[in-house]
């Protein structure tokens, strides 16, 4: 494989301070398609042949650089003088080489948002943001949580088997956000097929693009003649005076980047709870809490392990490397949370420590982290109340991961218990249970048919988005 002709010219790949230069005839890896199928096993491999820093090329042999240590990391995302999120600045864009329906195009492209902003922009922009989600009532998300869980159990319950991801985990996110924007959750299931489709950067994202912009121009157009007490109204009222093109990239800004990586943390939480018995017996035995056993996920399995991106302002140095201005940068959680620089033994676990990059770092850091991580809470403590005898359906090695450029994510986590009558919806409301026992219940104990299952334990606020 070599560098394409076009890009050579437009993306310098000369090295610093002794690391191996890389030149056409040695060619970059690509993150998409069969070489990125194993990404943790990718990482490891440029980490040892480049460092802190890689050159790699995205759909279409893009060049861009792969920043994979967590110290780089954070000096990419806490120094937007040098590392701006204006995606104008892009050195192939300017020059003509990203095909108008470019896969990722959609994610990167300018547009009048806190994702592509920076300074005192950024800051007008992010005020209305912040202002917004913190108006939610966090009492309320749990409520729409617990309402929409048990709606999604009553669909499979009597049956005795489901598809965790398809669902469950794929639906509940996009229902309770359909909800809090304002949206009727009859929008629901489309929406998060479109945004799941945008996210995978594939042959349909700008189509799935262009449904989910009129799906909310409408919304600021039903909102703005009549205001209510939602995401979107706010946003709408708020100080800032949002543009109705700021208000359209916001609210697709949530609803996407909630969606995406909520679906993904509550899918990989249940995997690893139906498939780790270590960490299943830590919830069981009160060694950590579901809200720390959601961070050691966040820690090993980040919702998007890449997040695209960041843009040189001029020519600097990072990891060793060149970076000449223009040049686009991806920031790499899935690679930073397990560098050996500070995490030297994986064995060893990181419950409660938040220190990951999960949610990014800098001015840019997610603003309403803690509400996907109510969503996830909320959601698998009441999934688990509802059956507390779930079991993985198949053996571990058949689970199916499906690789995509940001986040890796499981195909289906198919699960069996025992069928049992529907139940009375609001049954989860105002009980009390331990969130441990009820993950704990996992390892397969029988519930007789018709029995009532244990009560939840109302979580602490724990959402995310790449602002």
């Amino acid at each position: 494989m070599t560098i394409p002709q076009h890009a050579r010219a437009a993306f310098s790949l000369r090295s610093y301070t002794g690391r191996p230069a890389v030149d056409g005839s040695d060619g970059l890896p690509r993150l998409y398609g069969p070489e990125a199928a194993r990404p943790q096993e990718l990482f490891a491999r440029l980490r040892a042949r480049d460092g802190q820093v890689s050159p790699v090329m995205l759909p279409g042999d893009l060049p861009v650089w792969l920043v994979l240590g967590h110290r780089a990391n954070l000096d990419v995302a806490r120094t937007p003088s040098r590392f701006s999120r204006d995606s104008r600045r892009w050195n192939l864009l300017r020059a003509g080489q990203v095909p108008a329906d470019w896969p990722l195009r959609p994610m990167v492209e300018w547009e009048p948002s806190v994702v592509f902003s920076d300074g005192e922009e950024h800051e007008r922009t992010r005020a209305a943001i912040v202002a917004g989600l913190a108006a939610e009532n966090r009492a309320g998300i749990r409520r729409y949580v617990k309402r929409y869980t048990e709606q999604l159990v009553n669909l499979v319950i009597e049956r005795g088997h489901a598809d965790l991801i398809s669902e469950y985990a794929e639906r509940l996110p996009m229902l309770v956000m359909t909800r809090l924007l304002g949206l009727d959750e009859a929008e629901g299931p489309r929406l998060a097929d479109a945004a799941r489709d945008l996210i995978r950067g594939s042959d349909t994202a700008v189509a799935s693009n262009e449904l989910i912009k009129q799906t909310l121009v409408r919304l600021i157009a039903t909102k703005k003649a009549r205001p209510g007490r939602d995401f979107a109204s706010r946003l709408i009222a708020h100080e800032s005076r949002l543009q109705d093109s700021e208000l359209l990239s916001h609210l697709r800004l949530t609803l996407i980047a909630a969606n995406e990586t909520t679906a993904n943390l509550i899918a990989n939480t249940l995997e690893r709870v139906l498939t780790d018995g270590r960490f299943r017996a830590h919830l069981a035995g009160g060694q950590m809490t579901l809200p720390d056993a959601l961070d050691g996920v966040l820690w090993d399995e980040p919702p998007l392990s890449t997040v695209p991106g960041r843009w040189a302002t001029g020519d600097t140095q990072l990891g060793g490397w060149r970076i000449e201005g223009g040049d686009m940068l991806l920031l790499c959680p899935g690679a930073a949370n397990v560098d050996p620089e500070i995490r030297p033994d994986l064995s060893v676990p990181v419950h409660g420590n938040r220190s990951h990059l999960a949610f990014s770092a800098g001015p840019h850091r997610c603003p309403g982290d803690d509400l996907g991580r109510a969503i996830a809470d909320t959601g698998i403590d009441t999934l688990m109340a509802l059956l507390p005898d779930l079991r993985l359906a198949v053996p571990q090695a058949e689970l199916d991961w499906h690789h995509v450029l940001l986040s890796k994510r499981l195909s289906r986590l198919p699960v069996e218990f025992q069928a049992r009558p529907r139940v009375a919806l609001g049954s989860t409301r105002g009980t009390a249970r331990r969130a441990g026992a009820a993950l704990g219940a996992a390892g397969g104990c029988p519930v007789p048919h018709g029995a009532s299952a244990p009560a939840p334990t109302p979580s602490s606020d724990v959402w995310a988005s790449t602002a």
